[in-house]
């Protein structure tokens, strides 16, 4: 069962979140992502199908802990501690109201908790129950954010990262061209869904990240 140590194995900069798609019986879009994934690049991926019974998502969370991991990927699953133990998987990403990292670490959970953030009251509070990364957005425009208001900015992304201590990733409409403003702005690294649907240009996309980090 993997155990992370950030001081030994650094996060990767990269994190991948799936899109949704899974149908069972039905090939696999994460499994087609994974096949696509350069060796030399590190990422996490993050399965996030929050439509799936239980039982399809630790199917998909098995088969995709089964292909082979080249050093530096990572392999999360959303919300479902339980799934990610069972399955294999190297953690699990947790959103802002979901349970929190303490009492999981406290049960004995070994692997990595991220934690979705929107605001310094929840980056301190993730940081202080034992998260191991944040993921905060979204920071630019993007569609699918829109009925919840206005993007965050960079402004915030930059306060957000100055008061904790843990690797923030950034999230909502990132693309390889405004990455570099993240990082500067104390981003550790990107992530999103939509940047990464394209299989014809994930290659080059994921270069153009890994060069900016």
């Amino acid at each position: 069962m993997p155990v992370f140590d950030n001081e030994r194995a650094p996060l990767p900069h990269i994190l991948i979140i799936s899109g949704g798609k899974e149908s069972p019986g039905e090939e696999s879009h994460v499994s087609g992502l994974l096949e696509c994934l350069p060796e030399h690049i590190p990422c996490m991926v993050q399965i996030r199908e929050k439509h799936l019974m239980a039982g399809s998502l630790y199917n998909l969370a098995s088969s995709a802990a089964k292909k082979p991991r080249p050093e530096g990927r990572l392999l999360l699953v959303n919300e479902r501690a339980d799934i990610a133990y069972a399955a294999g998987l190297d953690g699990v990403h947790l959103p802002e109201h979901a349970c929190s990292p303490s009492i999981l670490k406290a049960a004995g959970f070994p692997m990595i908790c991220g934690c979705s953030v929107h605001s310094i009251e929840s980056a301190r509070l993730a940081e202080d129950s034992g998260a191991d990364y944040l993921l905060f957005g979204p920071v630019f425009d993007t569609p699918s954010k829109r009925i919840f208001g206005k993007p965050q900015g960079l402004e915030k992304l930059e306060t957000l990262c100055r008061s904790t201590t843990l690797p923030v990733f950034a999230v909502g409409g990132i693309t390889p061209s405004n990455g570099l403003f993240c990082k500067e702005n104390g981003a550790w690294g990107c992530a999103g869904i939509s940047l990464f649907l394209d299989r014809t240009s994930l290659a080059e996309t994921l270069e153009r990240l890994n060069s900016i980090w």
